[in-house]
């Protein structure tokens, strides 16, 4: 078994879309990092506010996808805070598909 690498994590995250924004995590800026180490992955990523009504769905989203990948035996998915996520982490894509 090949281990994992951030670029196949990372393109994995972008297959994961935001149900209100209809656009892909890494692009609202949500994912803050990805570490892989052997067969082992960690994401910390963040929400656009805590109480987002969709959090639950996403975090659980990114979980099932990177485990699902070849290669990866465990997962750990670090929800922040801190630093806070602002419109100014969208891509200039996002940007653009959201009229900014």
């Amino acid at each position: 078994m090949n281990p994992i690498d951030e670029a196949t994590v990372w393109s994995a995250l972008r297959e994961i879309k935001d149900p209100e924004f209809d656009l892909d995590l890494v692009a609202l800026g949500l994912i803050y990092a990805v570490v892989c180490a052997d067969a082992r992955v960690g994401v910390t990523m963040t929400l656009t506010t805590p109480h987002c009504p969709s959090g639950e769905w996403i975090y659980e989203g990114v979980r099932t996808k990177v485990a699902a990948l070849p290669g990866v035996a465990e997962v750990s998915v670090d929800l922040v805070f801190t630093p806070p996520w602002t419109p100014d982490r969208l891509s200039p894509e996002a940007r653009r598909q959201l009229g900014g």
